[in-house]
C-alpha cells in the first residue's frame, strides 16, 4: 500500500519540505509516504476558474483503483485512533491512498465527486502548504497506533 498525497502550489518554505519529509522518512518500508506538488495556475481572481484548472491537474494523477481522501473543510473530523482503524482497512483492502489538498479557493467539485471521503484535519483553517507535515505527522500517528508502537501516548 502506498499513501501519495497530492497537493496544490509549491514553492513553500524549506521547513515545509523538511517536515513532510520527516515523517514520510518515519514509515514504513511496506507503507510509504510520498508528496506530488501541482504547481498552482497562474490565472487568479476567478476562484471557481482556478478550481477547475487545478482539478485537470489533480485528477490527471488519481488512477481508478485508489482510495481518494479530500481534505476539505466540511469533510469529516476523526481523531488518530479512527484515522488509525481507517489506515488498516486500508491496508487490508490492499488499495492505493491518495489524499488531495486543494489550492487556496478549496477543491472543486469534481475532485470531491471523484473523493471516496472527505476529511476535515481541524476546524481551524491553516494555510494550505502547512496541512501536509499535519497530515504527515497524523498518518505517522495512526501508523504508530496500528502498529503498536510507543510514538503516541493516550
Amino acid at each position: 500500500m502506498h499513501l501519495r498525497v497530492i497537493c496544490i502550489g509549491s514553492r513553500m518554505p524549506p521547513w515545509i519540505k523538511t517536515g513532510f519529509e520527516e515523517y514520510a522518512r518515519r514509515m514504513p518500508r511496506e507503507m510509504p509516504l510520498s508528496l506530488h506538488e501541482i504547481p498552482a495556475p497562474k490565472h487568479r481572481g476567478d476562484g471557481r476558474k482556478s478550481q477547475q484548472l487545478e482539478a485537470e491537474r489533480l485528477l490527471k494523477l488519481i488512477q481508478t483503483g485508489d482510495c481518494v481522501i479530500a481534505l476539505d473543510e466540511r469533510g469529516e473530523s476523526m481523531s488518530s485512533a479512527g484515522l488509525a482503524k481507517e489506515m488498516s482497512f486500508w491496508r487490508s483492502a490492499g488499495r492505493n491512498v491518495v489524499f488531495v489538498v486543494g489550492g487556496a479557493d478549496g477543491l472543486a467539485d469534481s475532485v470531491l465527486t471523484r473523493a471516496d471521503r472527505r476529511l476535515s484535519l481541524s476546524a481551524l483553517t491553516y494555510p494550505h502548504y502547512m496541512v501536509r507535515v499535519i497530515l504527515a505527522e497524523a498518518l505517522y500517528r495512526a501508523w504508530s497506533i496500528v502498529s503498536g508502537h510507543p510514538y503516541h501516548r493516550e
